[in-house]
């Protein structure tokens, strides 16, 4: 690993989130920063206390979870198109958020959506494992995860088909979108338990997926128990991605975008990439949602999952583009 490469993004973080604090249409400075706690608070360290600093957090959070779970998922299964969307626990979490609004559970219990997504994800993480089976390999957990993510988006077209109002599916639509603009000190108290867990599981399979690289006989010579390293990678994986689309949404390619843009600088070694991915992952989030507040005009919101994903899908189609092609 590159010596630099970690205070280098920790420092892209430092200022991705400074970024965020202090951009946009209210003006914030250094001073409303040093009066926060203030007995007397100003209305710029109103703003700055309980807007934009926890919807900072909540982005560098989910970032982190993000770019960590797409490191592991392109570590474990050899393949960096890898995406944390892949083993379907974003569709599954997407799936419980719109039931809980098209049943209206949102105005009876304020947790509603997020206790429903994280719900579904967990749901559809057991329904990947029980899908693959115990004895699974890496490409029988790609299409059981194909086959959760695809009945999910099922579900959740033929929920919004049936939306008993244009107000019920906008709502449903614009929350798929994936945004931080209801972000709170609430969602950000939800979400933190839930993707630092999930961090923690991801990070404890750096070894599995360092020894997976060497192939699946190495590792298991290497004493790699291979069931229990998927389960952890896919519960890690339903903890960070769930609890980040339970409070803001699909938000996708972070997980697919970072970890190659940084995989050269750690040698190409999958284990040694998960950390740097998370620090990545937050600080591109957390700079996206900063655009995405800057370029917004007046009633017309730029959502931060169509950002990503306008960023992300070119980089999609050059990554497949620049993949070793086989002979015909």
């Amino acid at each position: 690993m590159k010596p630099f490469l970690i205070p280098g993004l920790i420092l892209a973080c430092v200022l991705a989130g400074l970024a965020g604090l202090f951009a946009g249409d209210a003006r914030i400075g250094f001073s409303d920063l040093l009066a926060l706690g203030s007995e007397t608070p100003e209305l710029s360290t109103l703003i700055l206390s309980e807007l934009r600093l926890p919807r900072t957090l909540l982005g560098l959070l989910i970032g982190a979870g993000l770019g960590a779970s797409g490191a592991v998922l392109q570590g474990y299964f050899r393949n960096p198109l890898a995406d944390p969307g892949i083993v379907g626990v974003s569709s599954s979490a997407g799936l419980g958020a719109v039931l809980a609004l098209y049943f209206g559970w949102a105005t009876v219990f304020g947790f509603a959506v997020p206790i429903a997504a994280v719900i579904a994800a967990m749901i559809g993480a057991v329904l990947l494992l029980l899908l693959a089976g115990r004895r699974a390999g890496a490409t029988t957990l790609i299409l059981a995860g194909v086959a959760v993510s695809a009945a999910a988006g099922a579900l959740t077209a033929l929920i919004m088909n049936m939306a008993p109002n244009p107000w019920a599916l906008a709502e449903i639509a614009y929350w798929l979108m994936g945004s931080l603009n209801d972000a709170s000190w609430t969602e950000l108290r939800f979400a933190a338990p839930l993707i630092g867990s999930g961090l923690i599981l991801l990070i404890l399979c750096r070894g599995g997926i360092e020894a997976l690289s060497l192939g699946e006989e190495t590792a298991l010579s290497l004493g790699i128990h291979l069931g229990r390293l998927r389960i952890i990678m896919v519960a890690g994986t339903a903890l960070a991605v769930g609890g980040g689309v339970a409070v803001a949404g699909a938000i996708g390619f972070i997980g697919l975008v970072v970890p190659h843009l940084l995989r050269g600088f750690v040698e190409h070694r999958p284990g040694l990439l998960v950390l740097p991915s998370a620090l990545g992952g937050a600080a591109l989030l957390s700079a996206a949602d900063t655009a995405t507040r800057l370029i917004s005009g007046p009633g017309i919101p730029l959502y931060l999952g169509v950002l990503t994903a306008l960023i992300g899908a070119p980089f999609f189609l050059w990554l497949i583009r620049s993949l070793p092609r086989s002979a015909p």
